[in-house]
């Protein structure tokens, strides 16, 4: 779309701007110290509990009507033990692995210097919005943690909303929320099938996948326009973009 200005750049947050995969593996170290404390297990029934856990979070599907999602969590950590050990475990322990793994992964999210550094200087030239998919406060919480409200310019978080990354609607509220058309913005994030599909099917002028597969072939029907192997890379993408207006 050659001819228009970028006016917003529009981010995802999770493994993004923040390193939320690093900081997960940080808090399953902690929490496998905790069980091998408690229950006395060799390393590799400790490797398949928490093996166990990061399954179940891939997969997870959240019913707010079956309680919290902390609630949904600790099952998650009862489960992992009981199907590694084959019995159940004292009744306290699972919510102490999973508070334990929650608390250690949100002390671990924040934004590094030069990611501040960054939103600095492009929210002097750019409307900047985060836009996360996720139950509505789990993300708050990361939001929260990482400290990085301060840098945008809003922060819609999809679990709030009735429709999430990928769908149009989500799209059309941050373009509203901005004041920009579709065209005038960039889509930045790590997931091929939120982040850059809901990108092409809002319109948007360019899509930015973050993967440190750079320049590898991509398998499937979504294409971003840009691959960059760290948000960090933004700046040049932005500097083509101008060049083509």
């Amino acid at each position: 779309m050659a001819g228009r200005a970028v006016k917003a750049v529009l981010f995802d947050l999770d493994n993004t701007l923040i390193e939320t995969s690093k900081a997960g593996g940080a808090a399953l170290q902690k929490t496998s110290e905790l069980l091998k404390t408690k229950l006395s297990l060799d390393d590799d029934s400790v490797l398949n509990i928490c093996e166990k856990f990061k399954q179940k979070l891939l997969h997870e599907r959240y019913d707010p009507s079956s309680g919290s999602m902390d609630d949904l969590r600790v099952r998650h950590w009862e489960e992992s033990i009981v199907e590694t050990l084959g019995s159940c475990s004292p009744s306290s322990l699972a919510a102490q692995c999973y508070f334990l793994w929650k608390n250690s992964r949100l002390e671990a999210l924040c934004l590094s210097p030069e990611v501040r550094c960054l939103l600095t200087q492009l929210r002097s030239r750019y409307k900047l919005l985060l836009l996360t998919n996720g139950e509505a406060r789990t993300q708050r919480e990361k939001v929260e943690a990482a400290r990085c409200e301060e840098f945008f310019d809003a922060v819609v978080v999809g679990g709030e909303h009735p429709e999430q990354k990928p769908f149009l609607s989500v799209f059309r509220l941050c373009f509203n929320m901005l004041d920009v058309d579709p065209q005038d913005c960039v889509m930045v994030g790590d997931s091929l099938d939120t982040d850059i599909q809901g990108g092409f099917n809002a319109g948007v002028r360019a899509t930015v996948w973050i993967s440190a597969a750079e320049g590898s072939d991509l398998e499937g029907p979504v294409k971003p326009d840009y691959t960059i192997p760290t948000v960090l890379q933004l700046p040049d993408i932005l500097a083509q973009l101008q060049e083509q207006q």
